[in-house]
């Protein structure tokens, strides 16, 4: 499966590149923006993650993009469809790079990724899982339209279910 590229206004959500590991790694390092998310990992850890990123387009035919700057082409973070064997459904998730926070760029590459996933693969309503401490996720979540559905436990961690607006009410902020 060839990973497809979708445009917005600043970003470009495309095919993990090897050069993108280094702002993976440093975002999956950090203990203080790894909290709600079972806590910073080790170079090794955040390799094998990055490679099952890659990995999950060939398996599903769908995963997480890399999100970057349209200008530059640099890495901010990701955004698409997680979706492991013990969890129901696929969830929509985001994350940004450290320094990327704070510009809309969460919420506009969720859209975009949410769109697509409606447009391309026809699915249904996408849900998040949200820690509950986890306030700007919630923020995002919010500018996206969902809206809160239950309280859940994943993986052994407190979790809010948020649900996204159907395909026929998502449009890019």
């Amino acid at each position: 499966m060839t990973t497809p590229v979708i445009e917005t206004e600043r970003l470009r959500l495309r095919a993990w590149h090897e050069s993108d590991f280094s702002g993976y790694c440093a975002h999956r390092s950090c203990d203080k923006r790894q909290a709600f998310v079972g806590g910073a990992v080790s170079a090794e850890r955040a390799w094998d993650e990055f490679c099952a990123m890659i990995g999950f387009w060939s398996l599903r035919g769908y995963g997480t993009f890399a999100v970057a700057a349209r200008r530059s082409g640099e890495a901010l973070g990701y955004a698409g469809l997680w979706h492991p064997p013990d969890i129901d459904e696929p969830e929509l998730c985001w994350s940004l790079f450290p320094g990327a926070e704070g510009r809309g760029y969460a919420t506009e590459a969720a859209a975009a990724a949410r769109d697509w996933a409606y447009e391309a693969l026809g699915l249904p309503p996408l849900m998040s899982f949200i820690h509950p401490d986890n306030a700007p996720s919630q923020a995002v979540a919010a500018r996206l339209g969902a809206v809160f559905e239950r309280r859940t436990t994943l993986r052994g961690a407190p979790r809010l279910v948020f649900r996204h607006v159907g395909p026929e009410a998502a449009s890019r902020p």
